[in-house]
């Protein structure tokens, strides 16, 4: 099968796929427009990428719930053209008690497919605490996060996808782990909350793979980061 190709990340709603190097980008300006007189208002914004991935004490309550059929075909995509799931140790237990209550106990659940690919994939939980992993089918990772990442993507196998939580994708995104942005775009405004981009010390550009608008109205914005000063400012 060969080595593989990219480590992976994704979180409710979210996707990344890592990869060894990332780079600076510039700033996007904000510009306004309000239409005058008795017309529609209407307001126009250009956005970095700030990315709240949950309220202030992790709460998910915002999240788009009625996913349509294309959308859950497109995460279905993603658990299987990987085949190990990265954690990190604050989100594991959440992830892996939720999955297996729906696998063990609610046949009729919606995402019951989903569930069970969740609880079949091997996982990796990164953790400095913890000395043995009290998870099935679960590792343990307590090394140096770049040298972890990197000895996982040498052995033979899919690409590696990474569901949370924040501060463990923020400390993967500030390394340049990261290899593919798959972003979930909710149509829900909030005020405040974790960001996933808070430890990011440079500016990060990105290349678009694509993007996908889907009835539920969740847009997903697929990204990779750009890798070097060649590539990010020849433009």
């Amino acid at each position: 099968m060969g080595m593989r190709k990219r480590s992976c990340a994704i979180q409710p709603r979210h996707a990344w796929r890592h990869r060894k190097h990332q780079t600076d980008c510039k700033v996007l300006f904000l510009t306004n427009k309000i239409k005058p007189n008795n017309e529609e208002s209407k307001i126009t914004h250009q956005y970095v990428l700030r990315r709240i991935f949950a309220r202030p004490n992790g709460e998910l309550d915002w999240m788009t719930s009625d996913q349509d059929d294309k959308l859950t075909d497109f995460i279905h995509s993603l658990i299987d053209s990987s085949d190990t799931i990265l954690l990190g140790r604050k989100m594991a237990g959440d992830f892996v008690n939720y999955w297996e209550n729906v696998v063990n106990n609610e046949p009729n659940h919606p995402h019951f497919l989903l569930a069970k690919k969740m609880v079949d994939t091997p996982k990796v939980v990164f953790t400095k605490t913890l000395d043995k992993s009290t998870w099935n089918n679960t590792a343990l990772a307590k090394g140096n996060l770049a040298e972890e990442i990197a000895n996982l993507k040498k052995q033979n196998g899919k690409d590696i996808i990474v569901y949370g939580g924040a501060g463990f994708v923020s400390s993967l995104i500030k390394e340049g782990l990261i290899d593919e942005y798959h972003l979930f775009l909710n149509p829900t405004a909030i005020g405040n909350g974790m960001t996933i981009f808070k430890s990011l010390d440079r500016t990060q550009k990105f290349s678009v793979i694509q993007s996908r608008f889907y009835p539920c109205g969740i847009t997903v914005l697929s990204y990779k980061p750009k890798s070097d000063l060649t590539e990010q400012y020849n433009e």
